[in-house]
């Protein structure tokens, strides 16, 4: 049986967002990877810009990818942060892409979910979290990505134990939700930490859930 109290707090912060757009519409599994690689470390903003320049600059394939020039894709990755490294692991990816997998991702997303998870998480620069979101906004797989919104909410909400790692925190909100939930989940906890669970004096007072919140007033 999940958790009504986990069910309730969901939907309280169901009714406080607007769903965002990239949620409705990630259906390419090669673009969901890249944007992805390009999102770690920095903001939504900056994720956004970046990845805008990348594709004006080239169509975003791994055959074109893994081609391009180093230094014009530390260019269009400049604003996103830590270009160099993200550029590096770009062409890494889709080089192995394009020679392991014949330029496609869907036959490793239609394996089993810890398979398929097992081949993302190989590829360099992939850690758990971005191979989750690959598999669950793409895939549907079930799996729920725990980013550092998802990481403090679900600690203070008491969902996942304090010092649990991210295997830990995944697993936990996974034991409280049903499989159909869980982007739902994901993206919910995001808002929530963005607008009111900020990681520095969150704002309790306004917190749509307070009322189900064990770390209420002592996160300051």
């Amino acid at each position: 049986m999940k958790d009504r109290k986990a069910s309730e707090i969901l939907h309280i912060l169901q009714q406080t967002i607007d769903f965002p757009n990239y949620a409705k519409s990630a259906s390419n599994s090669f673009e969901t990877l890249i944007a992805t690689i390009i999102s770690q470390n920095t903001n939504d903003r900056n994720t956004e810009r970046a990845f805008s320049f990348l594709s004006k600059q080239f169509e975003i394939k791994p055959e074109i990818l893994a081609k391009a020039e180093t230094s014009q894709l530390e260019d269009c990755l400049r604003v996103g942060g830590l270009y160099k490294n993200k550029a590096k692991t770009i062409k890494q990816v889709s080089r192995i892409i394009v020679e392991k997998f014949h330029g496609s991702l869907e036959s490793v997303l239609s394996l089993p979910f810890e398979e398929s998870r097992n081949e993302l998480i190989s590829l360099p620069g992939i850690g758990p979290k971005t191979a989750d979101v690959v598999l669950l906004f793409v895939a549907g797989q079930p799996t729920i990505p725990v980013d550092t919104h998802v990481n403090r909410v679900a600690k203070r909400l008491g969902f996942a134990p304090e010092t649990g790692d991210y295997e830990v925190v995944r697993t936990s909100l996974q034991s409280l939700y049903e499989q159909s939930d869980y982007l739902n989940v994901h993206v919910v906890l995001i808002a929530h930490g963005r607008k009111h669970c900020k990681a520095r004096r969150p704002l309790c007072e306004l917190c749509p859930v307070k009322m189900h919140c064990p770390s209420r007033g002592l996160c300051d």
